[in-house]
């Protein structure tokens, strides 16, 4: 086995490993949202957190499509350092935590939105490091140089840089699509705890 083949490996074992623990923490935090019932519920400031969670689902959902353009079919090929990827390291990170805030604000209080974020952010660090050191690995200098310009989550917009034509696979913008949407299941899973 090749290091290439190996750091590919390596990268695909973290993904799956960033997606079950992201899993687990969602399912512990729907049993919180159980137990713990928002003063809030069924008034207009609880109304307003769940409505204002939903366009931050949507924003999620959006943005990370819109990485997607970009990466897809090319993380492990080459340093995207375009669009969305120009301005941030992690743009795919950052919208994910628009949407976990989102999924949160399903239960009506802005506080179990910050917990969803800081969840995903405890997870998505140590996914970042272990990215980071395959990338090292795998790209180098070229890699190295990225870092040093573009910030980890930012985004710096100052940096704004884009391609004139974009080659996109559809299958990898089609999966993080699908992958985003999922963050909508919070609207009516967090309905029925509270007609529970």
């Amino acid at each position: 086995m090749t290091a290439t083949t190996t750091n590919a490996f390596d990268l695909q074992r973290i993904q799956k490993i960033r997606k079950w623990a992201l899993g687990l923490a969602l399912l512990v935090a729907v049993a919180l949202a159980f137990v713990s019932a928002s003063p809030w519920i069924k008034q207009p400031f609880s109304e307003g957190v769940e409505s204002f969670g939903l366009g931050a689902i949507i924003i999620s959902i959006v943005g990370r499509a819109w990485c997607s353009l970009y990466i897809g079919g090319r993380k492990k090929a080459e340093v995207v350092a375009m669009g969305p990827y120009s301005i941030s390291r992690n743009p795919l990170y950052v919208f994910s935590y628009f949407g976990a805030f989102g999924v949160g604000a399903q239960t009506g209080s802005v506080t179990m939105g910050l917990l969803f974020v800081l969840i995903a952010v405890a997870v998505f660090h140590f996914t970042i490091q272990r990215e980071e050191a395959w990338l090292t690995a795998e790209f180098g200098p070229t890699y190295t140089a990225y870092t040093a310009r573009t910030p980890r989550c930012g985004p710096d917009l100052s940096k704004w840089r884009d391609e004139a034509e974009l080659t996109v696979k559809p299958q990898f913008f089609l999966v993080t699509l699908r992958d985003g949407l999922v963050f909508l299941l919070a609207v009516p899973i967090f309905e029925s705890i509270d007609w529970a």
